[in-house]
């Protein structure tokens, strides 16, 4: 019997989705008996993901930490990841500016469009901007006061405090390594098994992948506003779709090639599950298990690296959604008549940098964030009612290209420190193997 590889079937799965979600609702009844019948085995699968993401944050950190001698490795990891996260979401948010600029699709929104919009969205922003001044009024070091919880139980029922949840967990990898290591043995034991338990529990909630995004994408067509309206906003989804396309396909495959000297084909094919499972679920931290299933035994990056790098990255390493935040900002400047100054856009690329770290690994978490960046530069937050209607797909979208950044900064932390497998990548896909066999 031949087996079908896991990103075929998932696919395939997509595919049959968006072909039900139509013939659904060409029929009366349809959209109904899709949200009711249908959409409840895609919200099962999306839960059994985020259900895995906090055992597997602490256990594979704990284990990460746990394999480095002294704090100096720590040190040296922790600051290699961070640094170079936040030089490719500077990357990131400049690219989608230079784009936006250039295409400037703000100028193609009609009048009675926008009114539209904002009427039909006018709840939803209202709702987004309160949660924004809420977080706005709790001073410049909330962001602090946050990272420390008062009680980690608490913290670890929400998957939106993974910040909280990291920070905790790395703390006690520390006491791990600063005590005897015949005392921390047993709980690096404890914690091993643990972890090993966590991925196979990944591989089977994995089976039910096409499955999962069958239901997903069913949804998503039958919930979709009308027709009118994506064409009305063509211009920006195209604006966001370039951006986001180049970093996911042009972006990270090149430094992995240039600073790593991996092939970017068997790169792209190798992340590809996770890359399809966080379109169909625009969740970082539903897909985080997967990432790190495909980093480690794929790409070859060590546990030890893989099991810190990742998790951070699925917290603070945003790089599609600080693009799309960008992209939006000035889309609905243009929309409004606008003008953003080179200080007002410099603002957008600190503050979505920044808010890109405090976003949750959650769906719709960037549109949160977006009020902040857009009251930034003095624009009105009411302007995201414009972007309601094709936030979801994008947001499908932003997610692949967060999850693919997290994968390539693994690589490249990986192999500064000499912890990346060098007998990952098949002598079919190295470019300079011929030559190497002749010589």
């Amino acid at each position: 019997m031949i087996k079908i590889p896991l990103h075929w079937q998932i696919l395939f799965g997509m595919a049959l989705g968006i072909l039900f979600g139509f013939l659904a609702i060409q029929m009366p009844g349809g959209k109904d008996f899709v949200i009711d019948w249908i959409k409840p085995f895609g919200t099962i699968f999306i839960n059994a993901l985020k259900l895995l993401a906090i055992p597997l944050i602490i256990a594979s950190l704990i284990v990460g930490i746990s394999r480095l001698n002294n704090i100096s490795q720590l040190s040296k990891l922790g600051g290699r990841t961070i640094a170079i996260y936040l030089i490719t979401t500077i990357i990131a948010v400049a690219l989608g500016l230079f784009i936006v600029n250039t295409i400037q699709p703000g100028k193609f929104i009609q009048e009675d469009t926008q009114a539209n919009l904002l009427q039909s969205y006018e709840g939803d922003a209202s709702l987004k901007m309160e949660q924004a001044l809420e977080q706005k009024e709790k001073g410049p070091l909330s962001a602090l006061i946050d990272l420390v919880p008062e009680n980690i139980v608490h913290a670890a029922t929400d998957n939106g405090n993974m910040l909280q949840v990291i920070f905790v967990v790395i703390l006690f990898g520390i006491g791990m390594i600063l005590i005897k290591e015949e005392e921390a043995e047993p709980v690096k034991a404890f914690f091993r098994g643990f972890n090993e338990i966590i991925m196979k529990l990944v591989d089977i909630v994995m089976l039910a992948a096409p499955y999962g995004v069958l239901a997903l994408m069913a949804t998503l067509v039958a919930e979709s506003p009308s027709a009118d309206i994506f064409i009305a906003l063509g211009a920006y989804s195209l604006t966001v779709v370039l951006g986001l396309a180049f970093m996911t396909i042009i972006f990270y495959p090149l430094l992995v090639k240039l600073f790593i000297g991996y092939n970017p084909i068997q790169f792209l094919k190798r992340i590809s599950p996770a890359q399809l499972l966080a379109f169909s679920t625009s969740s970082s931290a539903a897909t985080l298990p997967v990432t790190m299933e495909r980093v480690e035994e794929h790409l070859g990056v060590e546990e030890e690296v893989t099991s810190f790098v990742c998790p951070i990255g699925a917290t603070i390493n945003m790089d599609g959604t600080s693009l799309y935040q960008a992209v939006a900002a000035v889309f609905i400047a243009q929309v409004f008549a606008q003008d953003l100054t080179l200080g007002n856009q410099l603002t957008i690329v600190i503050t979505a940098t920044m808010a890109s770290i405090g976003s949750a690994a959650v769906p719709g978490a960037g549109i949160l964030m977006l009020v902040i960046v857009l009251e930034s530069v003095g624009v009105n937050p009411a302007g995201i009612g414009l972007i309601f209607a094709v936030d979801r797909p994008l947001d499908m979208l932003r997610t692949v290209t967060n999850v693919t950044g997290d994968a390539a900064v693994a690589m490249l932390v990986g192999a500064s420190i000499g912890k990346i497998k060098p007998d990952t990548q098949p002598k079919e896909w190295d470019d300079n193997y011929e030559e190497q066999e002749e010589a």
